[in-house]
């Protein structure tokens, strides 16, 4: 009886994650991404900011990879396609800005 319930409510859960993910993964979240990569982007270089911009580069890269690992449940191949641009755009400002 117990395994019954636990194998009903297993594959509830795994149903139930796509509906999750293409709700949380909407193109509103996607376009915020879009626009948040390039506000950061745009910035100036200041040497007194510069640890201050790493962390907010490296912040918003963990933002758009969580994302991302949440938009592979909703099988949505433009939303991938868009954050893995988000995702390179970040990780190039962290390679040239923050190296070292």
């Amino acid at each position: 009886m117990k395994g019954t319930i636990v194998l009903i409510a297993s594959v509830a859960i795994v149903a139930s994650i796509p509906a999750v993910a293409a709700e949380s993964t909407s193109n509103k979240d996607i376009d915020a991404s879009r626009a948040r990569s390039a506000t950061v982007s745009s910035r100036p270089a200041n040497t007194a900011d510069n640890e201050k911009a790493c962390r907010a580069y490296a912040a918003s890269f963990y933002e758009s990879v969580t994302r991302r690992q949440t938009a592979t449940y909703a099988n949505g191949g433009r939303a991938l396609a868009l954050l893995d641009s988000v995702i390179s755009a970040f990780n190039d400002l962290l390679a040239t800005k923050c190296a070292g």
